[in-house]
């Protein structure tokens, strides 16, 4: 592992823990999922040290304490602007609904870099996984998002975006399947 992944490891890490932040669904420290989506990004053939560390810290502007200034300082400009790139712009209810603030933020990712369109697949593959595994009524409101993010985001790894695509049909596929055999069961 390069330096500078090793130290984003260790940050993201410790800001996720700084706050006792654990996964919705599994209970697991919270700090797995952003490894997971750094794991998947390293085996991109095209994965740079700065965009393993920005998949590492992509969380972090989001849900902890640390500023776009510490990620600069730390990492430098390059990490910094794709962990923006990463972070939700529009989370104040103030803006709109869920599916306003989802369209807008749709919006926005659609012209992100190639390097950050290829961390949020792998976000998206990550995220895709465990909520179809854990929380079936939520996923159809999450998948539903996901496919229309997919449809507008098409620049960065083919491959990965292939297989974001793959995992999101997988998932539609358990959760339209699994509502029509309850219905069918029901009967």
């Amino acid at each position: 592992m390069d330096d500078i992944t090793e130290r984003a490891a260790l940050f993201s890490r410790a800001a996720h823990q700084a706050i006792g932040q654990r996964r919705k669904y599994s209970g697991e420290p919270y700090w797995h999922h952003p490894v997971a989506v750094a794991k998947t990004v390293s085996a991109v053939e095209t994965a740079t040290p700065e965009m393993i560390a920005a998949a590492l810290l992509h969380d972090v502007l989001e849900d902890t304490g640390v500023t776009p200034t510490d990620i600069e300082e730390c990492f430098g400009g390059r990490v910094a602007t794709l962990v923006q790139e990463l972070t939700d712009q529009f989370i104040d209810p103030e803006i709109g609904n869920r599916a306003h603030r989802k369209a807008l933020e749709r919006n926005r990712l659609a012209e992100i870099s190639p390097e950050a369109q290829t961390i949020k697949y792998a976000d998206l593959i990550d995220n895709t996984l465990s909520i179809v595994a854990r929380d079936r009524g939520f996923a159809r409101v999450y998948l539903a998002e996901k496919r229309q993010l997919l449809e507008v985001m098409a620049g960065g790894d083919q491959k990965l975006r292939r297989r974001a695509w793959s995992i999101l049909i997988d998932g539609e596929a358990k959760i339209y399947g699994a509502a029509s055999n309850a219905r069918t069961s029901k009967r």
